[in-house]
């Protein structure tokens, strides 16, 4: 099962498993001795480059509901990095595999992240799960399929850790990766506010 690592320190504190959104289709292969993949302009891929650093790795993958799936990512990360916690991180689309996964993960990773969720969030009770869980939404997040109101309603609801961003550059269709929905402009804004509740969890 492919999936692309992106590491510059060998013993990483925390390494980030990324589900992108549209169709979550990566499906990263070697083709001429040329990595080549899908949804390169995606927010989770983009902006790999500003998640990865001596403490953090990425790992982005298809996104899948399937147990069997993220289980089979979890043990050969666990060989490669025993020390290393591990966080899912999905956007869009890739939330609804999220939030499935979720009562799975629950005591086999240290969290699951919520970026740009569909509006099934709203229902979604984190407090159903053992361990840590985010959601991150800009305000002005146009998309008809991922509203701001529904992420912010499940923090109201549920006390899910919850951040709103504002700001940036909205381009094209709303719910596409250079809008608000996807962060557009202040990508290191978000992926920074992201990686500071990575740490706070230890």
């Amino acid at each position: 099962m492919p999936y692309i690592l992106n590491s510059i320190n060998g013993t990483p504190r925390y390494v980030v498993i990324l589900f992108p959104g549209g169709t979550g289709r990566v499906d990263p292969r070697i083709v001429n001795g040329e990595l080549v993949y899908g949804f390169q302009g995606n927010f989770l891929l983009r902006s790999r480059p500003l998640i990865v650093d001596d403490e953090f790795a990425t790992v982005t993958t298809n996104s899948s509901d399937s147990e069997a799936r993220i289980q089979a990512v979890l043990d050969d990360l666990k060989r490669r990095f025993p020390a290393a916690k591990a966080y899912l991180m999905g956007t869009s689309n890739g939330t609804a595999s999220t939030m499935k996964l979720a009562g799975y993960l629950s005591e086999r990773i240290a969290g699951v992240i919520h970026t740009s969720s569909r509006s099934e969030i709203q229902s979604f009770d984190s407090r159903r799960y053992k361990n840590r869980q985010l959601i991150v939404h800009h305000k002005s997040d146009g998309c008809r399929g991922t509203p701001f109101f529904a992420a912010e309603s499940a923090h109201q609801r549920f006390g899910t850790d919850f951040i709103a961003l504002q700001g940036g550059i909205s381009v094209g269709n709303p719910c596409e990766a250079f809008a608000y929905h996807g962060y557009n402009g202040i990508e290191r804004e978000t992926i920074d506010a992201i990686k500071k509740w990575i740490r706070q969890g230890g």
